[in-house]
Formats: structure tokens, sequence, C-alpha cells
């Protein structure tokens, strides 16, 4: 009879140890999946199921949607997920993560830039040109320095945003006329070109699930919805040098 050297001894069994783990983690994901498909037959394709911090609970992640369950599928909990002893929203952080959108990821041809400075910095914003909070926003931006702006016109409030778009991408220059209206309130002039370049923005801005305006992406791919202060974008801008 022979006998494996302890360290290879003890190797082997880690590793009987680890794919035990393994494969018992997968019969718990494949049970999920199954059970969670059978008793909720509307619910969208699972596309992730992983283990969270929290003992015996399991995130299932459908597309940027997160939502978790027990080991067995018996129960879906729709919340956020909170580890109270550091302070962290894990689902918010999971979410933000899911829905980030890298700078090489956007549809920059679509989009009309101003330049600030030494436009060394990089922000892209998605507005509509009847939101109020756009509106509120675009006047704040007008402090920030050093910084190109990618303005991606975003029209989702309606037919009169589509026209008012449409005339601020065929204007010659764009980012005057954008101004004039977001800031001084002088309607677009008409104006006719090819607009399919905000068809395209519309078509990635709901790829994305970008379902509101104004939306701040900067260039490490962190997503921010609504008109924030300005000094929480310049924190943002600041930190990624």
């Amino acid at each position: 009879m022979t006998f494996a050297p302890p360290k290879l001894a003890l190797m082997l069994v880690a590793a009987a140890l680890s794919w035990g783990s393994v494969a018992n983690v997968m019969a718990q994901e494949a049970t999920i999946r199954k059970n969670l498909s059978e008793r909720l037959p509307n619910l969208p394709k699972i596309d992730e199921v992983s283990k969270t911090p929290m003992n015996g609970l399991f995130e299932i992640r459908m597309g940027n949607e997160v939502m978790y369950s027990d080991a067995d599928g018996n129960f879906l909990i729709q919340g956020a997920l909170i580890d109270v002893r550091q302070r962290r929203n894990l689902t918010e952080e999971r979410v933000d993560k899911l829905s980030a959108i890298g700078f090489d990821q956007l549809p920059l041809k679509s989009a009309f830039t101003q330049v600030r400075g030494n436009g060394k910095r990089k922000l892209a914003v998605f507005a509509d040109p009847n939101c109020g909070f756009c509106k509120r926003f675009e006047k704040d931006l007008q402090k920030l320095d050093n910084v190109t702006i990618y303005h991606f016109l975003y029209p989702i409030l309606g037919e009169d945003s589509r026209t008012k778009s449409n005339n601020v991408w065929c204007a010659k220059d764009k980012a005057k006329v954008w101004n004039n209206w977001m800031i001084g309130g002088t309607t677009p002039p008409t104006a006719n070109c090819d607009t399919s370049a905000i068809d395209t923005i519309v078509a990635f801005g709901q790829k994305n699930r970008i379902t509101g305006t104004p939306l701040l992406l900067f260039a490490d791919g962190t997503r921010v919805p609504g008109a924030v202060p300005m000094a929480q974008v310049e924190k943002i801008l600041s930190d990624l040098k």
C-alpha cells in the first residue's frame, strides 16, 4: 500500500472540498432557476444566480434588475440588501455596477460637444429639450470648466421634444442653439437634415434602460441620474484624475 505525501494529501483533500462546494452551488443555482421559472412563468429570463454575503440568500439577476431568493427558489425578495455593519446598500452598488456604461460604448458620433478650458475631463449628458430639470442642470453646467461635454439629444417627453431635438441637431451651431433654448428660452429655429443620429441615441438609451433625464455618464462608467448639484459632478470628475 502506498501513501500520498502529506502536502499532496492535503492538496487533494482541499481540491475535493472545493469541488464539492462548487458542485453544491451549481446544484442550488439549478434548483433556483428551475423552481422560479416554473412557479413564475412571467418572470424575465434569469441571467445569473450568485451567492450574497448573507447566508442562504442568492442574488437573481435579470438584465440590470436584481432580486433575491432562498436556496430552493421558494421565496423571491424585491428590495435593498443593506450591510448594516458597513452601512452599505449592496443592492444599489450592484445595480450601479451593472448599469455602468463605458465611454467606449457611447455613440459619440451622434452627440454634439461643448469644450471648456482645456477640455481634458469628459462628461456625457442625455437630455430632453422639454425637461425642466435638464434646463436647470444646463444652467449649472455653465460653471464647469476644463471639460468636454458630450450632449446626447434624448427626446422622451413627446413629439414636441423630438421636433426641438431635430431642429437643434440640424442647426449650423448646435451648441449655441441648444444653450439659447435651454438657458435663454429661445425656441430652436426650424431646420432640416438627416436626424438618424437621434434615432441612434434613443435606441441606445432604450437598450441601456435610460428612462429619465438628465442622465450623466462619466469616463469611468459611473452613471448618475438627475439634476445633481454641481459640487457632486465636480467631485466625481476630480476623483477620476
